[in-house]
């Protein structure tokens, strides 16, 4: 049974989330203020995913995530969210954020969206074993580090994990379909083309020299992404 933490000062919400989870198998804590949640946090590790709404009385949930990548890089973390422009889907995904649920949403939906997510970071701690060497670039699997010409890159769980992608495949074009398809672990319904984009300009800007005229991260128009081995 996987542990997760929710955020949601709504109870209304709260009673319907409770019901779904734990029918789903999760075993659920719950936080209805920041001060609540940064209590329960003291040691993230102990959670296995956290579900954070983003507007609460006494603060908000991008908040408590900037905290927890402070203190472990790879917890999944989904956002609920009561508003789908663009400027709060790009602050949640750039403070570490993995997925976002704008409000209504489908509790089934949001289910799979877990799995998913949980899925992932299962096989990824599998994985952790050795080190991927690229060029200028040097990812440490073991201990989710990356270092670009000798120099740590401070990334988000989601940026890190396309990366990974991306440099596995290096030279190779890879298809929006299959960054999707492997990143969001399903036929990409979950996340459209705007929020791909958006990891992609991110994560642009972590490593390349100027992001307007990328060396590594090159977009091949009407195909996808290629990460091209550059030596410094």
């Amino acid at each position: 049974m996987n542990d997760l933490l929710l955020l949601e000062d709504d109870i209304s919400l709260i009673d319907g989330l409770l019901y779904a989870l734990n029918k789903n198998g999760f075993h659920v804590d719950v936080a209805r203020t920041v001060e609540d949640a940064g209590k329960k946090l003291r040691e993230p590790k102990k959670y296995d995913l956290l579900i954070l709404d983003v507007t609460l009385p006494d603060g908000t949930g991008f908040e408590v995530c900037e905290k927890v990548r402070k203190q472990d890089a790879q917890i999944p973390i989904i956002f609920l969210t009561a508003s789908d422009e663009e400027v709060n889907i790009i602050r949640g995904l750039d403070c570490g954020g993995d997925d976002y649920v704008t409000k209504p949403f489908r509790l089934g939906e949001l289910c799979s969206r877990i799995r998913a997510l949980l899925r992932r970071a299962g096989i990824s701690a599998q994985e952790k074993k050795n080190v991927l060497e690229c060029g200028d670039i040097t990812i440490d699997l073991a201990g989710s580090r990356v270092l670009l010409g000798g120099k740590r890159l401070e990334l988000t769980n989601a940026e890190y994990r396309l990366l990974c992608l991306l440099v596995q495949n290096a030279n190779r074009v890879v298809s929006r379909e299959i960054i999707l398809d492997e990143l969001w672990d399903g036929t990409g319904n979950f996340v459209d083309d705007n929020t791909l984009s958006v990891y992609i300009r991110r994560l642009r800007e972590k490593t390349e020299t100027d992001a307007s005229h990328p060396r590594h991260l090159i977009t091949v128009r009407g195909f996808g992404y290629q990460w091209k081995e550059v030596d410094e």
